[in-house]
């Protein structure tokens, strides 16, 4: 399957459907309508286990990613893009706190990892490609606020 998602988590409800949906609205807008990614629900004991033990950084984070085309044989499968961990309860806390649905925040972590996994890079970049990434987002995070949230 070219987009699979897993809950680990139970605090929130994930529509499964929709977020496939997203996902697909995501790839197309991105150039890699056939691109295979693995999204993950989890919550904030096991985002920080896997922070912990893939990145060092030993805390919670409300989204990783982990993607296949970087590094040595990242051209072995250019369909297979890699995986985005999102922490369902950081997401809610966030949502909440900013005063939106917890739905809006689950897509633009997505998003944003979805964007990680093809490039874009915010942290170890320059600052115009950060600023690159933060267009990007803005709107594609528009189309789906007019096609899923509205």
């Amino acid at each position: 399957m070219r987009i699979q998602i897993e809950n680990l988590q139970r605090k929130q409800r994930i529509e499964k459907r929709t977020l496939r949906k997203v996902a697909q609205k995501i790839l197309n807008a991105l150039g890699c309508p056939k691109g295979e990614v693995s999204i993950l629900v989890v919550d904030d004991d096991r985002i920080q286990e896997i922070n912990r033990d893939y990145l060092g950084k030993d805390r919670s984070t409300n989204v990783i990613s982990f993607a296949m085309q970087e590094g040595e044989g990242g051209d072995i499968s250019p369909l297979l893009l890699g995986d985005v961990v999102i922490s369902a309860e950081t997401a809610a806390r966030d949502a909440a706190e900013a005063g939106q649905a917890f739905a809006g925040e689950l897509y633009f972590l997505l998003l944003h990892g979805m964007l990680h996994l093809v490039g874009y890079d915010h942290e170890r970049g320059t600052e115009e490609q950060a600023r690159l990434m933060e267009a990007r987002e803005r709107e594609i995070f528009s189309e789906i606020e007019r096609e899923f949230l509205s």
